[in-house]
């Protein structure tokens, strides 16, 4: 596996991460405990270093099963984790309310440290920007935390808060989205990124599963599956937007590899600085997933990719809008 520079002379980590979330949460009910914790170390098994949770995922659930399939690989391993929710009163499972208040910050941290069973984690995004919050306050508790946190992040954030986030304590990496059908961050926000030095990482490399090729037009989804609220997931979008997953698609069987594949190598392709964190509970998508890692995309694969995509014009928002007005602030 590859390594990556995570943020400027940042720590080495594995260009291709696993993203924890699915198997606590957003797809349907929470995985086997157990399952999940015997994929997590194959990951490790495979040269994965890069770990991504938060304390929403579950809520809670998520960090724990993390930090019990990685007590065993301390020292090895890098992981990432979020804060800025809470439960609203009267709403345990939702965590609906932002809250990035200082004081708040001190006391969740101490939560995830007990709930990953390390003495510090490695990477601590702001899971989104609380308006009610500035930023400055923020990035100036974090580093209070120089016990606590090795790394800041932020995620989903415009280049007016990463910026004056930086200026109070070095911003290690960008969680956004970012695949072949949401390209948003090309505009202003990755220029911003490479001129500060911090490293991308893009959630939903595969367009929340997407972009594999394995969900067809007639695809559909329970209530406890998030894509369910989410405007590009609407049936007639699902159909609409196949379009896309056929140019990859084509462009995978000519090279004899796989949509999924082709979708990671893309990122990959686009700067030394980004890295994935494609999630999955099977161990085959796993190895799928990993085997981006050595398909090497040139200039011209890049092009025609991007030249052939950019022809398709995607339907339906990647959020709701409730979703929405928590993103870009």
């Amino acid at each position: 596996m590859q390594q990556r520079e995570l943020g400027a002379n940042g720590p080495n980590v594995s260009a291709i991460g696993l993203g924890c979330m699915g198997m606590s949460w957003s797809y349907g009910p929470p995985k086997d405990r157990q399952e999940m914790i015997a994929l997590i170390r194959e990951a490790v098994e495979r040269g994965v270093t890069f770990f991504d949770t938060a304390e929403v995922y579950g809520p809670r659930l998520n960090e724990e099963l993390v930090g019990e399939a990685l007590a065993p690989f301390k020292g090895q391993v890098f992981i990432a984790t979020k804060f800025g929710f809470e439960a609203a009163p009267g709403d345990t499972d939702r965590w609906s309310k932002l809250n990035s208040r200082p004081e708040h910050i001190r006391k969740v941290v101490e939560e995830s440290l007990a709930r990953l069973r390390v003495e510090a984690i490695d990477l601590y995004y702001q899971h989104r920007v609380d308006p009610d919050v500035p930023i400055e306050d923020v990035a100036g508790a974090v580093r209070t935390l120089i016990e606590e946190v090795k790394h800041f992040g932020l995620s989903e954030a415009g280049v007016g808060t990463i910026r004056r986030a930086h200026a109070v304590q070095p911003v290690a990496a960008l969680q956004s989205e970012y695949s072949l059908w949401w390209r948003g961050p090309e505009g202003d926000v990755i220029p911003a990124l490479l001129e500060l030095g911090i490293s991308l990482v893009p959630f939903s490399p595969l367009g929340k599963g997407f972009l594999t090729g394995a969900l067809g037009a007639d695809a559909a989804f329970g209530g406890d599956d998030f894509r369910s609220t989410v405007p590009r997931f609407q049936a007639e979008n699902i159909k609409a937007n196949q379009a896309l997953v056929d140019i990859i698609r084509r462009f995978a069987a000519d090279r004899g590899v796989t949509p999924a594949q082709v979708a990671l190598a893309w990122l990959l392709a686009k700067h030394p600085s980004i890295v994935l964190i494609p999630g999955t509970t099977k161990v085959d998508r796993l190895i799928e997933n990993l085997g981006a890692d050595t398909l090497a995309l040139s200039t011209e694969d890049v092009e025609t990719l991007e030249a052939a995509s950019s022809q398709v014009r995607i339907a339906g928002d990647r959020y709701s809008a409730a979703q929405a007005a928590m993103v870009g602030r």
